[in-house]
């Protein structure tokens, strides 16, 4: 059964050419949270909303999460993250270093149930690059080390991010046999 991919923006959401904006657009089924308040998170009701998302999917579940959605992802219950397959988190939030951000805190340190490819990168300015690290080695996830790729969003040129696609791929292959099945050769012809 194909997975089905839900794409996790983080605080304030991820605007016109961000990857994730763009992802949501053009791979078949793909699936956005939106969430009632962008700009004070409740994290109550950011993992309510994704949660809701994650059980309403008829199979299973990649989620493609970026900064405070990763951590949104990291909070999800038991029950939703037996659906996940994989998530990419890319650029994850420092809910303690934000007081707007500080109701995500503090960040669950536990093995995710699920694989998970981790990206950070060197000058993030939400996140620093050990913290990311401390998260992928707790939540046992695969770490990519981007250097001098900031937060990985539309500012730091992070529109049509062909290696995130890549990465994202590679969770959404068949996990018994080990390999990833290409399941969007049509968005990879249109980005190369």
């Amino acid at each position: 059964m194909a997975a089905n991919l839900i794409i996790v923006p983080g605080w304030r959401d991820s605007g016109p050419g961000h990857w994730q904006s763009l992802w949501t657009d053009r791979l078949p089924g793909a699936r956005r949270v939106v969430q009632d308040d962008w700009i004070t998170p409740s994290r109550q009701a950011w993992v309510a909303a994704l949660t809701k998302l994650v059980l309403q999917a008829p199979g299973p579940v990649v989620i493609a999460a970026h900064s405070l959605g990763c951590i949104a992802t990291a909070h999800l219950p038991e029950e939703a993250a037996r659906r996940i397959q994989g998530a990419l988190l890319v650029a994850p939030a420092d809910p303690e270093r934000r007081a707007v951000l500080s109701d995500f805190a503090p960040v669950p340190f536990q093995k995710l149930p699920y694989r998970s490819v981790l990206v950070a990168s060197s000058n993030d300015p939400y996140c620093p690059i050990r913290l990311a690290g401390a998260y992928a080695r707790a939540w046992g996830s695969e770490f990519v080390r981007l250097q001098q790729a900031g937060h990985i969003n539309i500012e730091s040129g992070h529109g049509e991010w062909p290696l995130g696609l890549a990465l994202l791929q590679s969770l959404v292959g068949d996990p018994s046999l080990g390999t990833s099945a290409p399941p969007f050769p049509e968005v990879l012809e249109t980005i190369a």
